[in-house]
């Protein structure tokens, strides 16, 4: 899986303490997945509580933003 992670994202992982890895397994085994204007929004509960994962497909995967929900 090509995944590219946007500087936006980078931030948002930082400020808001997420891990590539919790993203990753996010969009990998999402509890649900929603898509909207072309974009996904996977939800996972990753053990400190549930994130959201928002990301563009394509030929790679391309992580948009992620928060805490």
């Amino acid at each position: 899986m090509n995944i590219i992670f946007t500087k936006h994202v980078g931030w948002r992982m930082k400020k808001r303490n997420i891990s590539k890895d919790e993203i990753i397994n996010t969009i990998k085994y999402a509890e649900k997945t929603d898509k909207k204007e072309g974009k996904y929004y996977a939800q996972k509960d990753i053990g400190r509580g549930k994130i959201e994962v928002v990301y563009e497909r394509d030929k790679y995967i391309k992580i948009v933003t992620v928060y805490w929900i």
